[in-house]
């Protein structure tokens, strides 16, 4: 088993615009599915991301407020799931309500070891 890191890009003005009761009903699809994932083991971690932050430049010697990126290159959470081969959390990443969004995608990256780096 590896570990695969899903980054969720996009949907934030899609979202932004439904009505409170539309919101409370998407998270708890979310929750349903992160619950999915969970109960199979395959969820080992995640949250969503504060739309503000900052950013770290030559070696600290620059600082500026951020990230400012735009839709679908604003990530907006994260979750780590376990699975077998970069195909089977490909096909885990399919189940994710953010597709609900037009334009949104998830970006789906093998977190490797320090061992034998």
């Amino acid at each position: 088993m590896s570990n695969f890191l899903y980054l969720f890009r996009g949907g934030e003005k899609a979202f932004q615009k439904l009505s409170q009761e539309e919101k409370q009903a998407h998270m708890e699809v979310w929750g349903e599915w992160m619950g999915g994932l969970k109960e199979k083991g395959q969820l080992l971690d995640g949250l969503p991301l504060a739309e503000d932050g900052k950013v770290v430049h030559q070696k600290g010697e620059l600082v500026t407020n951020g990230p400012f990126a735009e839709g679908a290159e604003m990530v907006g959470g994260y979750l780590i799931v376990s699975a077998n081969t970069m195909d089977e959390a490909v096909e885990i990443s399919k189940g994710c309500p953010i597709f609900d969004y037009e334009g949104s995608f998830v970006e789906v990256r093998e977190i490797i070891t320090m061992d034998g780096h």
